[in-house]
């Protein structure tokens, strides 16, 4: 029976694709690079911000100099300005209503640093999530599944009870890897055949499909 639901934050939880646009670009134009498209972070973000700025950065600038620089330029901004444009996704706070109300536990696990994790799950959710693990010390990135598994632990619950939510092949490899269902969904930043080739157990177009996975599971 599944007990937890774990879910991505950034293309899953939060449509924060402007705002992670807008602090990276800041930091390229400070440092010389050429600003990036908005709809480019798409493929640029889920491996964490240093992973980002890499990306965006012109591949022969790709240091990790230069990207530590950016990434000063970038937190400095995205610490004050993490919200602007940033918004939950449609249907996703009813879901989480629904899940919390019939005593589902919550999760984030993220590749985000834990302090912004921490601050757009608040922003977006206030205190609906049970539990928000960002990218620390000491855990290696998704899609090793450390940071699931310290979820897993804090819950009292078996890989076995739960689901992993997210909108990326790294996300569906996350939920694999640590022994949860692996739910893809096609509201965030990737598409069908990545997820698809990554190993989803189920994708999905709706939030309010997880209600439906979940009673064919229990």
């Amino acid at each position: 029976m599944i007990q937890a639901v774990l879910f991505d934050l950034d293309g899953t939880l939060a449509n924060s694709l402007a705002d992670l646009a807008a602090a990276t670009n800041l930091a390229l134009e400070k440092y010389g690079f050429p600003p990036q498209p908005v709809e480019a972070f798409k493929m640029f973000a889920g491996n964490g911000i240093p992973k980002m700025l890499e990306r965006a950065l012109p591949p022969q600038n790709r240091t990790p100099e230069t990207v530590e620089k950016c990434r000063k330029v970038f937190m400095d901004y995205y610490g004050e300005h993490y919200a602007d444009k940033t918004a939950a996704y449609d249907g996703v706070p009813a879901l989480l209503g629904v899940l919390k109300a019939r005593g589902i536990k919550l999760a984030v696990v993220t590749n985000k640093a834990q302090e912004m994790a921490d601050k757009v799950v608040t922003k977006l959710y206030g205190d609906l999530f049970d539990l928000i693990i960002g990218k620390r010390e000491g855990f290696p990135a998704k899609p090793d599944p450390a940071a699931a598994h310290l979820a897993m632990r804090t819950l009292g619950v078996t890989p076995q009870e739960c689901l992993f939510v997210g909108d990326s092949g790294v996300d569906v490899k996350t939920g694999a890897n640590s022994g949860a269902v692996p739910i893809g969904v096609l509201w965030g930043f990737r598409d069908r055949a990545e997820l698809s080739e990554n190993g989803a157990a189920y994708i999905i177009e709706k939030p309010s499909q997880i209600l439906s996975i979940l009673e064919e599971l229990q």
